[in-house]
């Protein structure tokens, strides 16, 4: 049985955002509606060690809420054994991207008495020893032992990771950089238990649903899926930015082709919103657009969610 965690169900920037003042983000800070930390989650299976799947700059305040909720014992024996009194949690972290929201957690983990044992693309790795070299950085800390994301790799002797090519758009840091069309630089992952022969499908930032991703979401279990913006220009609506959420790389949920319209055709038993922005409305309590969400029996996904897969 796989334990799977949302550390964290925002965006980039977190919910609210620091210099945001949008409806979203005001209903937050008056109490509204609770706070979400920036994109990340957990898993581990039966029993086992838990791996965390994306760093966030919110890592240390998701350690700490996972030890209030008892999610590992005061000392974890996994193999990064507490030396000194100190240890990191996790067995391994896995990257999808070099996006700074999903990697900058990796420095405030630089204390490890051990190596990060992490995985990630071959591009992401790049980017991120060369662009904004986190990695180069860590190695004069506790030390990187990386390995590829390749198509599939197993985590322990039950739980089983498949990568596939999500994004050929590099982070803003890199788009100077020499590529080549077909260079992956985002993936999503499916997670299988191999003792029970559930999946979770994890994508984070998704541009498109196509044949091959219909058929991938259909045969999960469940699935987390972008429910990053609501509408396609919703941030040059709020005079924001100019790029719109295609742009970005994200497929709005609303709208001729959006997700949400894509989801409804999926028979898949469990769907759930991550990564979303603080100025879309689904996180606005009783507002029409969290209604329609879950008239579609999406669920809207919020921090410290766990559950069995």
């Amino acid at each position: 049985m796989t334990i799977v965690r949302i550390l964290g169900a925002a965006a980039g920037g977190g919910f609210p955002q620091w210099n945001c003042h949008c409806q979203g983000c005001e209903t937050s800070r008056s109490g509204g509606v609770r706070a979400l930390t920036q994109s990340s989650i957990a898993i581990r299976s039966n029993g086992g060690d838990w791996f965390l799947i994306n760093a966030s700059p919110d890592v240390r305040q998701q350690i700490e809420l996972m030890r209030a909720d008892n999610c590992f014992p005061p000392q974890n024996n996994n193999c990064f054994a507490p030396q000194n009194g100190r240890s990191v949690p996790f067995a391994g972290i896995i990257l999808t991207d070099a996006e700074i929201d999903h990697t900058t957690g990796l420095i405030l983990l630089r204390e490890s008495s051990q190596p990060l044992k992490i995985y990630s693309p071959d591009r992401v790795k790049f980017a991120l020893t060369t662009g904004y070299p986190l990695l180069s950085t860590l190695q004069n800390y506790c030390g990187v032992d990386w390995s590829p994301l390749d198509a599939a790799i197993s985590l322990s002797s039950d739980l089983e990771v498949e990568s596939f090519a999500l994004s050929s758009k590099p982070p803003k840091y890199m788009q100077d950089a020499t590529r080549s069309p077909d260079e992956v630089w985002g993936v999503g992952l499916t997670i299988r238990d191999r003792s029970t022969g559930k999946t979770l499908t994890y994508a984070p930032g998704l541009a498109e649903i196509d044949e091959a991703m219909q058929r991938r979401l259909n045969a999960s279990d469940c699935i987390l899926i972008d429910g990053t913006f609501w509408t396609n220009d919703e941030l040059p609506a709020l005079g924001v930015s100019s790029r719109s959420a295609r742009q970005m790389g994200h497929l709005p949920l609303s709208g001729e082709g959006g997700s949400l319209q894509e989801l409804a055709r999926l028979t898949t038993p469990r769907k759930m919103l991550v990564h979303i922005n603080n100025t879309n409305p689904i996180l606005i309590p009783n507002s029409a657009q969290q209604q329609a969400v879950g008239i579609q029996g999406v669920e809207i996904g919020c921090d410290g969610l766990m559950f069995e897969l």
